[in-house]
């Protein structure tokens, strides 16, 4: 049986299967809506660091082929195989995006959903509707990422710009594009197409029932068995996205893929913006203007495309510098005091210079870390609150309530007795909430059905639908006699703050630490209370202080988490 993910669940791989070579389904329709459903193979600072894992249409898969475009199949408008043990330890992040070719949003799609298949098998479904989104016209979906191991987060994320919001958030840049010559806008078709014949079977197509199912240590790849056949391949025209284009070489798409529907007539080429008619001038970091799509390239070497940063080491002129002088032409020097190279005048430029370094961090994670100070926690259309420390909201956009969380008469005495009472605000509705406290640190710890401890001063935020109770440490010799903390399980997210860098120790039998510098520890760790309250050593002063330790046992794996600071 399929789990099914709602918006910023997150799951281990392994969880979910036990193979490596992985099928992902993606259906999305709307009326008079196109689409091109793509896959960002994104360096370990989240970047489009090489062009060749950008996976689409026109460039149906990666260099060591571990990323796969298959077209549409089995019920799904687009398809992907995805072997993890091949992918380069360069990338760490996949992530599945959809875009509108031409004019619509988002709040138009019909239900649709995100799978993955693996064995024939379908494991995870993410599903989503035009409801849950309203201007945007690019999407991220889902993700596959790699955080010491393969994990899948059901995203949802909306863009309104488009393509050209969604390859900023990447880092990448749009190329320019030049309009069509026009003896080939005449001619109504591409310079270049294959031609009308029917195409080989795809290799990884759709399995039959008599099929039998692979062992799952030895899980091999096979697309799922749609729920209606797909429908009968018929006489189709050229495929202008066989084409060469300033991304991907000439090739045709494995298993027979079907080119997405052609774009409206008034929507402009993809990678150029909307309403602009000129071409780019020239020195933006391109040797040759481009293109459109399906044309063959005038120039040998491609400029740079989707996602390529450009070449050239310093902005061209108007992007503040000036020009550089002509072969023979003098130089006037500078005035006195400014830097060669800034334009004068520029105040508005330079003070949006100068805040560049702390705009919004970009969005599509429901916990996001603005620095490490301040978190933004996204509140979807999964209706999943989250609980704060009250005081704690900074800022807040969209249409979020707080209401006060109480903890119920016994939970009041149990906190006033424990002292892990925390005084809590439930934040509701659909919007982004920003929380700091007294400027500490801030660690979103991400839980996968596992549980950790950590006293509740240290907790700022977390996913209401994570279980949490007060744990007691028995201990002999200290007043009271034990210690308490608080256990989170489940999954979700919580926030635990600390006062300065914190340090993360594995669990040792030799493993001490102070009670009150030790922030949290893996529940499985057993913790025990190491008391050196003696008569001699307190009834006279000058004794050390240390008299209340914390020693920590558990399997290899286990860790605690001690910040340079006591409370």
């Amino acid at each position: 049986m399929a789990r099914e993910f709602q918006r910023g669940h997150k799951a281990r791989i392994s969880d979910l299967t036990a193979g490596t070579d992985l099928y992902v389904g993606v259906q999305i329709t709307g009326p008079g809506l196109t689409f091109d459903i793509s896959c960002f193979g994104l360096d370990a600072d989240e970047r489009l660091s090489d062009d060749r894992y950008f996976v689409f249409f026109n460039q149906p898969k990666s260099p060591e082929e571990s990323i796969q475009l298959l077209g549409a199949q089995a019920g799904d408008t687009e398809s992907f195989r995805v072997t993890l043990d091949r992918i380069p330890a360069n990338i760490q992040k996949l992530s599945f995006t959809a875009t509108i070719d031409g004019a619509g949003q988002m709040s138009q799609i019909a239900p649709g959903y995100v799978r993955i298949v693996a064995g024939g098998e379908e494991v995870a479904r993410y599903s989503f509707n035009g409801a849950e989104f309203s201007t945007e016209r690019a999407v991220m979906l889902g993700d596959f990422y790699l955080k010491d191991v393969w994990r899948f987060a059901a995203v949802g994320q909306g863009f309104d710009g488009g393509l050209d919001a969604l390859l900023k958030n990447f880092g990448g840049e749009v190329a320019e594009e030049e309009p069509a010559p026009a003896p080939q806008e005449a001619a109504g078709a591409p310079s270049f197409a294959p031609p009308g014949q029917a195409t080989a079977p795809p290799a990884f197509g759709a399995p039959t029932a008599s099929a039998p199912a692979p062992e799952p240590a030895q899980q091999n790849f096979a697309p799922p068995q749609g729920a209606t056949p797909p429908p009968a391949p018929a006489p189709a025209p050229p495929s202008v996205h066989a084409a060469q284009t300033i991304v991907a070489p000439l090739g045709t798409p494995p298993g027979g893929m079907q080119p997405p529907a052609a774009p409206s007539p008034h929507a402009p080429p993809i990678g150029q913006v909307p309403g602009q008619t000129a071409p780019p001038p020239p020195g933006y970091g391109q040797p040759t203007a481009p293109p459109g799509y399906g044309q063959q390239p005038h120039a040998p070497t491609p400029p740079p495309g989707y996602g390529h940063q450009p070449p050239a080491p310093t902005p061209p002129p108007g992007y503040g510098q000036p020009a550089g002088p002509l072969s023979g032409q003098s130089v006037a020097p500078s005035p006195y005091g400014a830097p060669q190279g800034v334009p004068q005048g520029g105040g508005a430029q330079g003070v949006a210079a100068a805040l560049q370094g702390y705009r919004e961090a970009p969005t599509g994670q429901r916990w996001t870390l603005q620095n490490k100070k301040l978190i933004r926690v996204d509140l979807g259309a999964d209706d999943q609150p989250v609980l704060a420390r009250q005081g704690s909201m900074v800022l807040y956009q969209g249409k979020v309530e707080f209401s006060y969380k109480g903890a119920g008469f016994a939970g009041r005495i149990v906190g006033n007795a424990t002292g892990q009472e925390m005084q809590l605000m439930r934040c509701t509705g659909r919007g982004q909430v920003f929380l700091a406290e007294e400027a500490t640190h801030l660690h979103p710890i991400e839980l996968q059905g596992d549980a950790i401890c950590v006293s509740a001063e240290n907790v700022l935020a977390f996913d209401e639908r994570l279980q949490h109770e007060v744990r007691r440490i028995e201990g002999h010799g200290i007043p009271g006699g034990a210690l308490f903390v608080m256990q989170f399980q489940g999954t979700g997210t919580v926030v635990v703050k600390t006062h300065g860098t914190p340090v993360v120790l594995p669990v040792t039998p030799t493993t001490f630490a102070d009670c009150h510098a030790v922030v949290a520890w893996s529940a499985a760790a057993q913790a025990i209370v190491s008391s050196q309250v003696r008569m001699r050593y307190n009834a006279y002063p000058g004794h050390s202080g240390e008299s209340v330790n914390l020693q920590f046992r558990g399997a290899p794996g286990n860790f605690i988490v001690v910040q340079p600071f006591e409370v």
